[in-house]
């Protein structure tokens, strides 16, 4: 879990800072490939991940009346996933069928998660777009998922957009994708960037004024201490 603090400074940075400070500490490959927003007007989205794993369909297996039983992998981790939580869905990469729909995602969405993420599609994303829910794909896809996929296991570590995903790890999306935060650095990661987006924000209105790079970008002593400076007196 994360403090509400966090939380809060997560909703306000970009997926982009947030990659700067996890390479600072060795971290390459959080940024998941080839996954983003269904719409550019939907909400930041920041939540713990609930992962679901699919795998090749098999044809005696995965026929439509197999969502009939409660204990379907789909069907329960729909009815599993909690609070603030983000569905994260191990599609392979493959969007050739539905990840889910319109339906599932209104569920979790009453359930009080606050997002869903696939490497593959979600289906009726006109009906998505309309939702104010956080959800994340590689395009949408209009075949019904047990064509391709069958739901093998929820809540396990997973692959989504060629990045590893633990249950637990903190998922923040924007306008450009998702990012997976490792739990145990979320909290860290959610200051360091708040400070970071705080300082750029600054830079950005010095060179608007026509200040050139050099000396405030990158940080250097002297303009870090002229940002706190600037930063005192607007809040006096």
């Amino acid at each position: 879990m994360i403090s509400t603090d966090a939380r809060s400074k997560l909703a306000r940075v970009s997926c982009a800072s947030l990659s700067t400070c996890l390479f600072k500490r060795g971290f390459k490959n959080q940024f998941l490939q080839g996954v983003e927003p269904v719409s550019l007007t939907m909400p930041r989205m920041v939540g713990t991940a609930f992962t679901l794993r699919y795998i090749p369909a098999r044809e005696d297996l995965d026929m439509l009346d197999a969502y009939r039983d409660p204990e379907h992998p789909q069907r329960k981790a729909v009815e599993t996933i909690g609070e603030g939580q983000v569905l994260v869905i191990d599609s392979r990469k493959d969007a050739r069928g539905a990840s889910a729909g319109d339906i599932l995602l209104r569920r979790i969405m009453k359930r009080g998660a606050v997002g869903a993420v696939t490497d593959g599609g979600f289906r009726d994303t006109p009906a998505i777009r309309e939702m104010g829910f956080a959800v994340y794909q590689t395009r949408a896809s209009a075949p019904t998922g047990p064509i391709f996929h069958h739901a093998a296991d929820f809540n396990l570590p997973i692959a989504c957009g060629d990045v590893a995903v633990f249950p637990g790890d903190v998922m923040v999306g924007d306008g450009e994708g998702v990012i997976c935060l490792p739990a145990h650095l979320a909290e860290e990661l959610a200051h360091e960037a708040f400070e970071m987006t705080a300082y750029e924000d600054w830079v950005e209105e010095q060179v608007m004024a026509g200040a050139a790079l050099p000396g405030i970008y990158p940080q250097t002593d002297r303009s870090r201490a002229a940002f706190e400076a600037d930063r005192g007196r607007s809040r006096s």
